[in-house]
């Protein structure tokens, strides 16, 4: 209301893709290995959350067993997934997209977009949320690969 009152969009409020964040993070691991990291039955339940099943395929519908639940919209093998995503207490989903974008020095970022979130709290929620989760793929990949 402040914001309105001024004039003023908070940081990360678009006309298009509502409120929405970035959250990036490079690690010393090849694309490949990322990818199987986090689509791999053992390590879903990271982001996605205990599943019996999750098949990497357009139109596949997960939920979990802590209630995350979302829709596949994009797969790209070792580049991107695109999916509705939405936690259990959300009335509406967000759109999610995890990019995987190789450096010259072998080494990965992991870049994470969210949008259509319900507000700039529920924003820096995730923003929070993402930036943890990258940091232990990170701290999990990176020990594993030494």
């Amino acid at each position: 209301m402040y914001g309105q009152l001024l004039g003023r969009i908070p940081v990360g409020v678009t006309k298009e893709a509502g409120v929405q964040i970035g959250v990036r993070k490079t690690i010393k691991v090849e694309k490949e290995k990322v990818w199987d990291y986090l689509t791999s039955p053992q390590d879903l339940p990271l982001w996605i959350g205990d599943v019996s099943e999750f098949r990497l395929q357009k139109g596949y519908e997960f939920k979990s067993k802590e209630g995350i639940c979302g829709k596949l919209t994009v797969v790209l093998p070792f580049r991107k997934l695109r999916m509705k995503w939405k936690l259990p207490l959300w009335e509406k989903p967000s759109r999610l997209q995890l990019y995987l974008l190789p450096t010259d020095s072998g080494k990965t970022t992991i870049a994470i977009h969210q949008e259509m979130l319900d507000d700039v709290y529920v924003r820096e929620l995730m923003r929070r949320f993402w930036a943890d989760k990258l940091e232990q793929i990170k701290n999990y990949l990176e020990g594993r690969n030494e």
